[in-house]
């Protein structure tokens, strides 16, 4: 997959799911207000628009401009692979727990579980505990990141036990379409990209940035329940595009 589509996937993603949970908290207030979906859903497509527009243009920016872009735009190329519909399964799974089991089951002991497992295999666990602490109670924000977090594993072992056919159909891919930045580049920039992911959120370097603003607003509950998410499909296409630059096995 181009940087570019990797672009617009992701950014949909995240404009969809941040709208969902903000209507779902304007639904569920103690004083909802539906009356401002209409406005949520504008913001959201002008959002996502502005973000397509971008990968859009950079994608075209580096192509043959003979040819019409409506032209080359292929009705796959708009459908999600097989890791991209678990992927898309998993986001709703998690946006499900965020919005009504999490918040009615903070603590337990099935819960403590998840939780204690995470924080020992994920270090950017513990770092979201410590910026959370202060903005008490959490809201079930502590086990919504656990469970993304299983999820994502899950998502990138499901993915490397296929990387290879996966990386055989983009080496078929590049045989029709090259990429722009050129196979060695292209994995280098994703490899880069998810290193510095792994960082901001595996380890949890980005959580102490946070104040309880954030972690108990919309973009707080958005990167709890996305970010390992996004994580793990940005490291599986950064797998699997290193992978493709070897020779394939006759």
């Amino acid at each position: 997959m181009g940087v570019a589509r990797l672009l617009a996937k992701g950014w949909i993603v995240f404009c969809l799911f941040a709208a969902a949970h903000q209507i779902h908290h304007s639904l569920v207030a103690p004083v909802p207000t539906p009356q401002v979906i209409p406005a949520i859903v504008v913001s959201m497509l002008l959002f996502g628009a502005m973000g397509l527009l971008f990968a859009t243009g950079y994608g075209v920016s580096a192509r043959d401009g003979t040819t019409p872009l409506i032209a080359r735009l292929k009705p796959h190329h708009l459908m999600p692979d097989f890791n991209g519909i678990v992927f898309l399964i998993f986001v709703l799974l998690s946006y499900l727990n965020q919005t009504l089991f999490a918040p009615m089951h903070p603590i337990g002991p099935a819960v403590g579980a998840i939780v204690n497992a995470v924080q020992f295999a994920v270090p950017g666990q513990d770092a979201l505990l410590v910026a959370i602490a202060p903005c008490a109670p959490d809201g079930g924000r502590v086990f919504s990141s656990a469970f993304a977090w299983i999820l994502a594993i899950i998502f990138v072992a499901s993915a490397i036990s296929r990387i290879r056919l996966a990386a055989g159909l983009l080496r078929l891919e590049r045989s029709k379409r090259s990429e722009v930045l050129g196979a060695s580049v292209h994995a280098g920039v994703l490899g880069v990209a998810a290193i510095a992911g792994i960082q901001l959120f595996f380890i949890g370097a980005a959580y102490p940035w946070f104040g309880c603003p954030v972690l108990a607003g919309l973009p707080g509950t958005v990167i709890i329940g996305l970010a390992p998410l996004l994580l793990a499909y940005l490291i599986v296409a950064a797998l699997t595009a290193a992978v493709a630059l070897s020779p394939e096995k006759q």
